[in-house]
């Protein structure tokens, strides 16, 4: 992913130097079991624990001459090693045992960084929620005036679909922190499989229950899935910022410092580009998602077919997730409410908002209801609601946003239940 997209903590995780120390890792912990097996010697174990992470840029090198990125790993990482201890490295296993397995210690921890990020989303919108639970503003539906609902009711709904999405992400991780060592086609036939067993649970994973030579891919769509959602997710936040800072409605902006220059052309303008960008972000996450798809399916054990969209969609689905989670904490904590904008809108309606009220109210005192529905429709038609509702002699006097607020302390208390999960 392009640096402007790119957080450092997350960007790292998926660097070439990240994940030459992962591999490392692996080959360490599997020579480890094979001492415990008696098959390694412990001499052996010495050099190849002392041995150094390959550059980047060395493997780089070998790879030209090799064209095989695990090898020419294999090759660095024995480098300075003595023949007698380097001969003892990968033993038994096949490429994919290695990649397979520190694959999943990385996405786990990626899905661990991410999944941290969304809770702190969760954890803005839910604060957010609570210092604007009685602001009072005009709900809209199909894009009209509807009827009267406060802010904080609707941050409540994102922040519930945050919460959703934390869950969906963790269950993902519980998919795809696996690993295996089996062998060429998955069978241990040169290998035990305590050596997997060792790997896996030092590195706090599980192990593919049957392998082919590769984790099920599956896993991994799912994976990406669960990222699209919560990509997803955050784009309902950003719309609902878009469309509530619009100048005719300016219920809400976004934070801007002294420096912020909206137009190269209109300097009035005060546009709403950090939503803009998490919106766009946000397609190609689904994008990523239906890639991923396409690759559960290989040819027999395995093919190679997963390899190049896995190198770009993985590393570029977490990059772009954490970075657009992190801007939409930012715009939520700081996002300027104008509950006097948002009051305004109420009141534009002349008393349009509270239609349903005055229909529940005349049903239950008896009226017919397909009279009595037309007569406060036409009354909606004409230039006074209200004036017109009394010549049929409807009282308006009660009628006001608390109204339809009776119950919104039932909402109120999930929401709390919700905000405990960070305290």
């Amino acid at each position: 992913m392009i640096a402007r997209y790119s957080l450092p903590e997350m960007a790292e995780l998926w660097s070439d130097q990240a994940r030459y120390t992962t591999w490392a890792e692996v080959e360490v912990l599997a020579s480890e079991a094979q001492v415990l097996l008696g098959r390694v010697p412990e001499a052996a174990l010495k050099d190849i624990r002392s041995a150094r992470v390959p550059a980047a840029a060395r493997v780089a090198e070998l790879e030209r001459e090799r064209d095989h990125e695990i090898l020419s790993f294999l090759a660095a990482f024995c480098e300075d090693m003595p023949e007698d201890s380097a001969r003892w490295v990968h033993l038994g296993m096949t490429s994919y045992d290695l990649v397979d397995t520190a694959l999943g210690r990385t996405l786990a921890r990626a899905c661990d960084l991410l999944a941290g990020a969304a809770r702190r989303l969760r954890t803005a919108l839910v604060e957010k929620a609570v210092a604007h639970w009685d602001t009072v503003c005009i709900g809209r539906t199909h894009g009209m005036h509807a009827e009267p609902t406060t802010f904080g009711h609707k941050l409540a709904g994102f922040a519930f679909a945050i919460d959703r999405s934390v869950r969906r992400l963790e269950e993902a991780r519980e998919q795809v922190a696996v690993g295996t060592i089996s062998g060429s086609v998955g069978t241990y036939a040169l290998i035990d499989p305590f050596v997997e067993k060792h790997v896996c649970e030092t590195l706090g994973l599980g192990a593919e229950p049957a392998p082919s030579q590769v984790v099920a891919r599956d896993r991994h769509a799912q994976l990406v899935q669960a990222i699209a959602t919560l990509g997803a997710c955050v784009e309902q936040i950003a719309l609902e910022v878009r469309l509530l800072s619009r100048s005719e409605v300016r219920e809400v902006e976004e934070p801007r410092t002294a420096a912020y220059q909206g137009s190269s052309a209109m300097p009035h303008k005060r546009n709403p580009t950090t939503s803009e960008r998490l919106t766009g972000l946000a397609r190609l996450l689904r994008g990523y998602a239906g890639t991923m798809l396409e690759n559960v399916a290989l040819w027999h054990e395995r093919d190679l077919s997963h390899s190049s969209v896995e190198r770009i969609v993985l590393p570029d689905a977490f990059t772009v997730a954490h970075y657009q989670v992190t801007s939409a904490t930012e715009l939520i904590r700081d996002l300027d409410v104008h509950p006097d904008r948002m009051r305004a809108a109420i009141d534009h309606t002349g008393g349009l908002a509270y239609s349903s009220a005055v229909l529940a109210d005349l049903l239950e005192s008896g009226h017919e209801r397909e009279r009595t529905y037309r007569m406060i429709q036409d009354a909606a038609n004409g230039e006074d609601f209200f004036t017109l509702l009394r010549t049929e002699g409807v009282r308006t006097d009660p009628l006001g946003p608390d109204r339809f607020l009776v119950h919104h302390d039932v909402i109120y208390k999930r929401l709390e239940r919700l905000r405990e999960l960070d305290h």
